[in-house]
């Protein structure tokens, strides 16, 4: 997007909505529609299985295909994702990171095949793997061989596709993640550093060439409701990311040095209570983006009104978009140059962020840099401790969220009169036929092409040759995203990164409520025999494992004996782990809408293994309707966003404990 002359009316931002869902061919309607209302970009949502490179006939595929994004599996998919949208005149964003360099490949050859030159290719792969291992969980291979990648994408584009941004430096999902403003700035900066030095020291891109790679480098934030703190961060990270790029990579020209951002307001921040109050949140977030002329960004994608409630409708999403459409064209916002320029208040709130953030950003350095800090535990133990202390004021009504925790009384919502309707809906019938479809894929291609391909990947994987061209040769050849990225397992190895429960700081004074119910948890435990052991999981591939964290560190504080082994575990996993630590209760934590597959997998597991006596708990964003059937297939209790409350959440547990102890 080019930038105006400061006596220039500002040009629109590329306005996006994060889509896709069920299949490529539903997903590529959604997005001509999407398009013809005045969308400017294409930010592409991936479901699960394709995020963390596995196909969807893999066992830990199963309940996640198609739920909370478009399952691309080969070509054949990336085709119909695009059918009929020229990818020359596209601006694309996809939400990619370990499997990044493999949707690159996918997209390029299929740019290829429509005759687009390469040089036309506009876009953005987030391919930010630092903030998988802290926060969203989407990571595959060990932290040096994910910088080998992200390295080769960096290199390869520069050249290759001038137009791209290879990498989305990405705060957005460490403030979800509990990341505190200066945090946020310290750990992407410190991201981004890592990054660049990784490829200035590979030798793979020219010195002279250097500063195009600090030019393509792009940022994707947060905003949430605090909106003057947020435009007061965006306006530090403009400053820090220019001192950065000038002092520490000697780049001079301006433009080059210029932040660069998009931004997705804050989802995690939507109330499931209350829903319509979502709407004056999502407005009011996208000021702190948008108000400031030298911070403002320069691609925004708004969430919907419903989030909270399940996978928003195509009216929910042109809803967002119509908000972005009436403050760019019907506002008079676009016609000044900066308004908070010689603003004390803002300038003194711009410089304490800065030097919060420098501190933190010099610690990090002084751990070896971003990988380090992350292998160490020490990112992700800042950030769970944050959360658990936001979370400790959102219980006691020091942080309001009105709807939930204040101004509760509410008419009934004429917005939810459709009840589960008010939600787009999947077809139980999508995962099955997205099976048979990839079985029918791999009977039909050319298998000795296709393991030549894998082969060459293979062993280039083992030497330090850039591996994009390889990869788009097992794109062209109909390679499947669960192969390409299992070849690379077997070179790179998995990884499995710090949880930061165990690391992060009470946030309760063990006084009042928490002292009651940490004494009936002692007293339980006299009653039953042994103190009471609470394992919490996280089935199937949803990595956001915020909430089940919160829920690891209170039941640890009210004094449970907590077994949490972080994300990505098969309900077997779950079952084998509940029987040998002897549990009481399993804790099951399912955000993707794969609830009804992998919860009722982990109760006839622990039937069946003769532990149906331990109490299964699910929390997640679980409609009513699902709640129900739930608790028919044995489920003790179901809880959900508005059950925020997690000190009484724990209360209720021991209760549930005592009456099943009192029922055998």
């Amino acid at each position: 997007m080019p930038y105006p002359t400061d006596r220039e009316r500002d040009r629109p931002w590329v306005m996006r909505t994060y889509a896709g869902h069920s299949s490529a061919a539903a997903s590529n309607a959604l997005y001509r529609r999407n398009l013809a209302k005045g969308q400017t970009g294409l930010s592409v949502a991936f479901d699960l299985p394709t995020q963390t490179g596995y196909d969807p006939d893999d066992e830990l595929a199963r309940g996640e295909v198609g739920r909370v994004g478009v399952p691309i599996s080969h070509i054949g998919d990336m085709r119909a994702l695009f059918a009929d949208i020229p990818l020359a005149d596209a601006n694309t964003s996809m939400t990619i990171n370990a499997p990044a360099m493999w949707l690159l490949a996918l997209y390029v050859a299929v740019a290829d095949e429509q005759g687009a030159p390469r040089a036309t290719l506009a876009g953005t792969t987030q391919n930010d793997i630092v903030k998988e291992y802290l926060s969203r969980g989407t990571y595959v291979f060990p932290p040096a061989p994910s910088l080998r990648l992200i390295t080769d994408m960096v290199a390869w584009s520069v050249t290759e596709i001038p137009k791209w941004n290879p990498i989305n430096i990405c705060s957005y999902h460490l403030q979800e993640a509990g990341a505190t403003p200066a945090q946020e700035l310290a750990y992407s900066l410190s991201t981004a550093m890592t990054v660049l030095d990784a490829v200035r020291d590979s030798g793979q891109v020219p010195a002279e060439r250097f500063p195009d790679v600090v030019g393509r480098i792009s940022f994707f934030v947060n905003a949430g409701l605090r909106f003057v703190e947020e435009m007061c961060k965006m306006r530090a990270l403009t400053r820090l990311w220019d001192e950065i790029t000038e002092q520490r990579y000697g780049v001079t020209d301006p433009k080059q040095r210029r932040l660069r951002y998009g931004v997705q307001v804050n989802s995690l921040g939507l109330t499931e209570a209350q829903p319509e109050n979502n709407v004056q949140r999502i407005v009011l977030e996208m000021l702190a983006v948008t108000l400031s002329r030298d911070a403002r960004a320069r691609a925004i994608q708004l969430p919907a009104w419903n989030e909270a409630l399940g996978l928003p409708r195509p009216w929910d999403q042109q809803w967002a978009l119509r908000m972005q459409q009436v403050l760019a064209y019907e506002t008079d916002l676009l016609e000044y140059e900066d308004l908070f320029t010689g603003s004390v208040v803002v300038e003194a709130k711009v410089a304490s962020l800065i030097a919060e953030a420098r501190s933190e950003i010099d610690r990090v350095a002084e751990m070896g840099g971003a990988v380090a800090a992350v292998e160490s535990g020490y990112m992700k133990g800042r950030l769970v401790g944050s959360l658990s202390q936001r979370r400790s004021g959102m219980e006691s009504g020091e942080h309001v969220v009105v709807g939930v925790n204040r101004f509760a009384a509410t008419e009934p919502s004429p917005l939810q009169a459709e009840g589960a309707a008010a939600v787009e809906l999947l077809d139980p019938a999508i995962e099955s036929g997205a099976v048979r479809a990839i079985r029918e894929w791999r009977a039909g291609r050319d298998a000795v092409a296709v393991q030549r391909a894998l082969d060459e990947l293979r062993d280039a994987a083992k030497t330090d040759a850039n591996l994009m061209e390889a990869s788009i040769v097992c794109a062209r050849v109909g390679v499947t995203t669960g192969e390409w990225a299992g070849v690379l397992r077997e070179v790179f190895g998995e990884f499995r990164a710090p949880t930061g429960v165990s690391a992060a700081a009470s946030s309760v004074d063990g006084t009042g409520e928490i002292a009651a119910v940490r004494e009936r948890v002692r007293a339980a435990g006299e009653r039953i025999g042994s103190r009471l052991r609470m394992l919490v999981g996280k089935p199937g591939l949803d990595g956001h494992s915020n909430g089940a964290e919160q829920v690891a560190v209170r039941a640890r504080d009210v004094g449970f004996e907590v077994i949490y082994q972080g994300i990505r575990l098969t309900p077997a996993q779950i079952v084998a782990a509940a029987v040998q630590e002897g549990v009481h209760v399993v804790g099951l934590s399912v955000l993707s809408g794969s609830h009804l597959e992998v919860v009722p997998a982990v109760v006839d597991g622990l039937r069946a293994a003769g532990a149906d006596d331990v109490l299964v708990i699910v929390g997640g964003i679980i409609p009513p309707e699902d709640a129900a059937v739930l608790r028919a297939r044995g489920v003790a209790a179901v809880f959900t966003p508005k059950d925020y409350r997690l000190t009484e959440m724990m209360n209720e547990i021991v209760t549930l404990v005592l009456a099943a102890e009192g029922n055998r």
